[in-house]
């Protein structure tokens, strides 16, 4: 009796020590200490010399390790009875490998005690086995826990910390009511080792039923729903907001709705406490307690510091004055954070000033009314001194450095280097979003390095597709190389798999429906002619051949072939400003025509020898997707007046006298802008006009060089046939003629006159170096007139839609469009209405 009453005393002084270790879920054992017979006076407790410790049951775990931790170190000294047994116990516990630990007295010999440890190994984690998500879901909540695989033991802690990652993650996604339940089954790539199947409840996403707040007073709760950009309650009328709750969402609109009440005087405004509920099984709502604060107003603004630029011309660049709403959002923007660079920091940092920096400091608060003090340090001015590129792999530095606007020896501008990494991001080389200008300043000198930092990315383009069009299969091959290098194109080295890096653009088509159509194309171009200034040589040949593929010998034979050649120069202009760029070409091209409809002579040869003059201004800020920014473009093209030369009498030549030299003078004038709205939306607006004149009333309008509006402007057999083709969606290709003009000849030859408008709002839904995508919705007007008497800008034909544009560069350009056309089109009923448009590689910018 007296060895069970000592049993149970030992038991309850080792209880103590276990009773605060969480247990385990799986069957917990109560540890134990067993004395295995032995008498032990628990009323005179005895020292002992520990002659050794076992451990047994552990199979995977370090034996040494274990006892150590348990502190019954042979040769070490205990009390027993005492705290020594217990608190092995607890420290063995508290390592959470366990999922039963006894400990038991095997021996004692005079005043040397033996022990062993019995242990029940808790199995470790060999990976997750995830059901009830998405695979994207699955995926990423995978990335938040595997680093816990192999590494963490199946316990309590892993459980509970799993299934918070989950709810977390999922709570983010708009699941408010997740529930996480787990199984395990042994797994053979690690000793010891259970695969955690996780089977995740993720319910349905909740929506937010409503939005309420209190503590506020001078704004009205649908204000500040307002202020709420991405977390909306439940309105029939929503439709294109979900409602749907986002944790993250819901945090990032919380920082915004403070900042919106500051931006309006409410310096002091904060979000006291706020509550997001269950309204019902579908639906959460959310409370939020608002301090508004008083209305604070701008007082004195005094300066300090300024020495280059006087005080009152500091004020007008502010242009804040006493009395206005005080708004920290404004006074930021007006002192260094314009998208204009009108701000006060971008006047000292255009100058030189590069380590310039200016610190409003609220000197006084009055009631509601604050003065600031606005601290300047100017610091010296700095001069460019090295400027170098880094990262471009493929092109050669001397193409990226002659785009370079901040030149050395001239004083340090901000305006400079944001120009220059847009004028290497027009090259088409290189990521545009990963140009980074790094300046470095000496300030010993006052001198500062720049060092540009590049990514190249792919440019070159594939040109492959298959159409219809005429009743026939039109295939079309294209390549294009926009970093050609000519001066190592016999430098078999430099092939990868064509010589590149001097900036230079090879192009080369071919367009063929077997023998009824042919055409082929090439072009080169060197925008820096010799390399040292920014005069750019272009030469471009065609040939095309269409016809109707009967025998040459038949008399219902018909065909036309044109051929052409074109040489040009340009230059970068710095007058008016240096946005300016003015090309000059001479154009050859040969028109030979055998009983061929559509034109006004059917057989015969003409020669359009012509000069053209462009002037241009582009100033975007990216050529494939601007969000500011402007283009436009005057055109002037014009043959020599053959008709006042010459002594032929018009009034009786024949065809062949007539249009053996084309005559004509060609004016066209296009303009594009663009301005970033609310958020990522950006607006288009686009005007264009053309008109072709002739000098001789006698002879008439030329034949060729007309305009052909509506469509997709891409119609395979209009290819390089004498004619421009101006796209206008919603109605069919080359559909929209003259009022009272004949169909097939206004349809086949074009119009003299033409004018086109159009009212874009376009939305990025992809911006990377790997593609480039965004959604339009379009309005456009436009019309076409075969006299200059008939010619009313207003009297258009109109037309509505949306589309898609996505920006490869391999591709180039692909878009699809739908349009509607609201005008009929006499003669051709099916003009307008619902139209699709395909489009690919067409040119940025120009006439489309």
């Amino acid at each position: 009796m007296k060895r069970i009453y000592q049993f149970i005393f030992l038991l309850m002084m080792g209880l103590p020590a276990t009773a605060q270790i969480s247990r385990p879920q799986v069957n917990p054992v109560q540890p134990s200490l067993k004395v295995n017979g032995l008498d032990l006076d628990y009323f005179n407790p005895k020292e002992y010399i520990i002659g050794g410790t076992t451990l047994s049951g552990s199979k995977f775990l370090e034996k040494d390790v274990i006892i150590t931790l348990s502190k019954l170190i042979k040769g070490e000294r205990i009390v027993l009875p005492g705290e020594g047994t217990a608190n092995a116990i607890k420290n063995l516990w508290a390592q959470g490998l366990f999922d039963d630990v006894q400990l038991d007295i095997e021996k004692i010999v005079e005043d040397t005690v033996y022990f062993d440890i019995s242990v029940v190994e808790r199995p470790r984690l060999a990976s997750f086995d995830l059901h009830g998500v998405s695979k994207s879901q699955k995926t990423d909540i995978l990335e938040k826990l595997n680093e816990k695989s192999g590494k963490s033991i199946i316990n309590d802690n892993l459980y509970n910390s799993t299934s918070t990652t989950i709810k977390k993650y999922l709570l983010q996604k708009g699941f408010f009511f997740t529930s996480v339940n787990f199984k395990t089954r042994p797994d053979s790539t690690i000793d010891n080792g259970m695969v955690l199947e996780v089977y995740v409840d993720k319910g349905r996403k909740v929506k937010i039923y409503e939005i309420n707040f209190t503590g506020n007073q001078d704004f009205s709760a649908s204000k500040l729903r307002k202020f709420l950009s991405k977390t909306k309650q439940q309105a029939f009328y929503k439709i294109f907001g979900s409602g749907k709750f986002s944790k993250e969402k819901y945090e990032e609109d919380k920082q915004k709705l403070i900042a919106k009440m500051k931006d309006r005087g409410y310096m002091d405004a904060a979000i006291l406490k706020d509550t997001v509920y269950q309204y019902n099984e579908k639906s959460v709502g959310i409370k939020i307690d608002l301090f508004e604060g008083p209305k604070y107003y701008f007082g004195n603004i005094t300066w300090a510091g300024n020495a280059k630029y006087t005080t009152e011309y500091l004020e007008k660049v502010l242009g804040i004055e006493k009395g206005e709403v005080f708004s920290e959002e404004k006074l930021e923007k007006k002192l260094r954070g314009s998208a204009n660079s009108d701000d006060v920091s971008s006047v000292y940092l255009n100058d030189g000033y590069l380590t310039f920096n200016v610190e409003p400091v609220q000197s006084r608060i009055q009631g509601d009314t604050v003065d600031i003090e606005m601290r300047i340090y100017e610091g010296p001015q700095y001069t460019n001194n090295r400027i170098t590129v880094k990262g471009n792999t493929i092109t050669n530095d001397r193409v990226v450095l002659r785009e370079v606007r901040t030149k050395p020896g001239e004083k340090f501008s901000k305006d400079l280097l944001i120009r220059t990494v847009r004028e290497i991001g027009q090259l088409g080389n290189f990521d545009e979003s990963k140009t980074v200008p790094t300046p470095r300043p000496n300030p010993a000198d006052g001198t500062v390095d720049i060092e540009y930092t590049v990514e190249e990315k792919p440019s070159d383009q594939v040109e492959l597709s298959g159409g219809f069009g005429g009743g026939n299969i039109i295939g079309t091959l294209g390549l294009t190389f926009n970093n050609f290098s000519l001066r190592n194109l016999f430098n078999l080295d430099a092939y990868k798999p064509l010589p590149k890096g001097d900036g230079q653009k090879l192009s080369l088509r071919g367009q063929t429906n077997g023998k009824y159509y042919q055409s082929y194309s090439f072009s080169f171009s060197e925008p820096w002619l010799g390399g040292k200034k920014p005069i750019s040589f272009g030469v471009s040949a065609f040939t095309s051949l269409q016809s109707n593929g009967a025998a040459r010998t038949a008399s219902n034979f018909q065909k036309i072939r044109l051929n052409g050649v074109t040489v040009s120069l340009g230059r970068r202009l710095n007058f008016p400003d240096n946005y300016f760029q003015l090309s000059h070409s001479i154009n050859i091209q040969q028109y030979i025509l055998n009983n061929y409809p559509g034109y006004l002579f059917s057989t015969g040869t003409s020669y359009n020898f012509n000069l053209t003059q462009e002037l241009t201004r582009d100033s975007r800020n990216s050529p494939i997707f601007p969000t500011e920014g402007s283009i436009f473009r005057f055109t002037i093209q014009a043959t020599p007046p053959y008709s006042l030369l010459n002594n032929i009498n018009y009034a009786t030549a024949s065809d062949k006298q007539r249009y053996k030299f084309t005559e004509y003078h060609k004016w066209k004038f296009e303009t594009q802008w663009f301005q970033k709205l609310a958020g990522k939306f950006v607006v288009k607006a686009q005007a264009q006009f053309g008109f072709l004149g002739s000098y001789n009333q006698a002879v008439g309008q030329s034949p060729f060089e007309r305009f052909k509006l509506g469509g997709d402007g891409m119609q395979g057999f209009d290819f390089l046939q004498g004619s421009e083709l101006i796209a206008m969606r919603g109605y069919a290709n080359n559909s929209v003629i003259p009022v009272g003009a004949n169909e097939n000849v206004a349809r086949n030859s074009g119009s003299p006159i033409f004018t086109k408008y159009v009212m874009e709002l376009r939305y990025p839904v992809i911006a990377s170096q790997q593609a480039t995508a965004f959604l339009v919705g379009f309005a456009e007007g436009g019309n076409t007139w075969n006299r200059f008497n008939d010619f009313n800008p207003f009297n258009i034909r109109r037309s509505v839609g949306l589309g898609a544009k996505i920006f490869l560069p391999i591709f180039g350009m692909l878009g699809i469009d739908y349009g509607y056309g609201f005008d009929k089109i006499p003669g051709i009923p099916d003009a307008n209405k619902g139209q699709f448009h395909f489009s690919i590689a067409q040119q940025l910018g120009g006439f489309n």
